[in-house]
C-alpha cells in the first residue's frame, strides 16, 4: 500500500528538492500540494510548484492556492536566499500557467483529503504553518484523522537563521506555529534548523548530484545556482551550527515521512512557540521539565542515515 502524502510548501529551491524526492519514490502517492506565502509571495510559490511538476512530468498532481499572508504578523520572504522569485531568478518562458491550479482552495482541500482518507495521510509541512493552523481551526478533529505530521521548522537551541533566536518558517508566522504545535496531537516529527545544519552533506556530493546527465539534474542545477553561491558567503557560514556543507533543509522532513528508518536518533519532548519576546518571538520552546503539562510530545529529529538520504537525493534527479 502506497504512503499517502499531502505536501504543504512555499516553494523555494529546497521545497523543490523535497517535492522531487517524493515524486521519485514508487511507494508514495501525493494526494495534493498546498501552497502558502513564505520563501516568496504565494503567486510565485504556485508558479514554482508547477514548474517543478512539469520538470518531473507530473502535472497530474493537484496544486492548491493557500494563504497569502501570516495570521497576524508582517510578511517576511527569503529573496536573499532563494532569489526574489524563490527559484534562483531564472525564469522559464515555457512555464505552466496558473490555469492548471485547482479551483478549490488549499485549506478546504487539505481538510477534504485528510477526511476522505482517515488514518492514512501523512502531512509534510515545509512552509510557514498558516494553512495548517487555519485548517485545524475550521476542522478541530483534523489531527485525529492524520497518520502523522512532519515539519521542517523551528529550532531546539535558540539558534536563529532569520532573527536572533528564530528559524524562518516559524518566524514567518509564529501564531500559526503556536496553533499547530498545540492543536495537532497526531504523531509529530520535527526537523529543526540545527538538525539540518548538523546533517549537512559535503559540497563534493552536491557537485556529483547535480552533474548527473539528466534533464532533472540540469533543472536543479539551474534553479539552485543562486542559492549555492549565497550559502558559501561568510554571512551564511556564521549561521551554520557545525561546519559547512550542502543543506537541503526541507528535504529532511519529506524524506523522513517517506522512510520510517531514515531518522536514526530522535528525542520526544513537549514543544510550543514563543509569541511575545523582543528577541525570541517565533522561537520553538522545548519543555524538558514538563512545566507546560502537555500530554502530546513531538519527536525532535537528531540524526539520520546519511547514505540512505544521499541515495534518495540521487534517485530524485535520475
Amino acid at each position: 500500500m502506497k504512503k499517502k502524502l499531502i505536501i504543504d510548501v512555499d516553494t523555494g529551491v529546497d521545497d523543490a528538492q523535497a517535492i522531487m524526492v517524493a515524486l521519485t519514490d514508487p511507494n508514495v502517492e501525493i494526494l495534493g500540494i498546498t501552497c502558502c506565502n513564505g520563501n516568496t509571495p504565494v503567486e510565485n510559490v504556485l508558479k514554482n510548484t508547477l514548474r517543478v511538476l512539469k520538470a518531473c512530468n507530473r502535472l497530474d498532481i493537484p496544486v492548491y492556492r493557500g494563504c497569502t499572508e501570516p495570521l497576524l504578523g508582517r510578511k517576511v520572504h527569503a529573496g536573499d536566499f532563494h532569489g526574489k522569485d524563490g527559484m534562483g531568478d531564472v525564469p522559464d518562458a515555457d512555464a505552466p500557467g496558473l490555469e492548471l491550479l485547482q479551483e478549490e482552495k488549499a485549506v478546504q482541500a487539505m481538510i477534504k483529503m485528510i477526511s476522505e482518507n482517515p488514518g492514512e495521510v501523512s502531512l509534510v509541512a515545509t512552509a510557514p504553518l498558516t494553512n495548517l493552523a487555519l485548517a485545524v481551526k475550521l476542522e478541530p478533529s483534523l489531527p485525529e484523522k492524520l497518520k502523522a505530521l512532519y515539519i521542517m521548522g523551528g529550532n531546539c537551541e535558540s539558534r536563529g537563521n532569520t532573527t536572533v533566536c528564530g528559524e524562518f518558517n516559524f518566524v514567518a508566522d509564529p501564531e500559526a506555529a503556536h496553533i499547530v504545535l498545540n492543536y495537532y496531537t497526531c504523531p509529530t516529527y520535527i526537523a529543526t534548523w540545527e538538525f539540518s545544519c548538523r546533517n549537512c552533506l559535503p559540497w563534493s556530493f552536491c557537485d556529483t548530484w547535480l552533474a548527473q546527465d539528466t534533464d532533472k539534474a540540469r533543472f536543479m542545477e539551474k534553479i539552485s545556482r543562486y542559492t549555492r553561491k549565497m550559502v558559501q558567503t561568510e554571512r551564511y557560514q556564521k549561521e551554520l551550527v557545525a561546519g559547512s556543507g550542502f543543506n537541503p533543509c526541507d528535504t529532511y522532513a519529506l524524506a523522513a515521512a517517506i522512510d520510517d528508518t531514515l531518522v536514526t536518533e530522535s528525542e520526544q519532548v513537549a514543544v510550543s512557540v514563543e509569541l511575545k519576546g523582543t528577541y525570541t518571538r517565533g522561537m520553538m520552546v522545548l519543555d524538558y521539565l514538563d512545566l507546560l503539562n502537555k500530554k502530546h510530545k513531538a519527536f525532535i529529529m537528531k540524526k539520520i542515515d546519511v547514505e540512505k538520504f544521499k541515495k534518495m537525493l540521487m534517485d530524485a534527479l535520475q
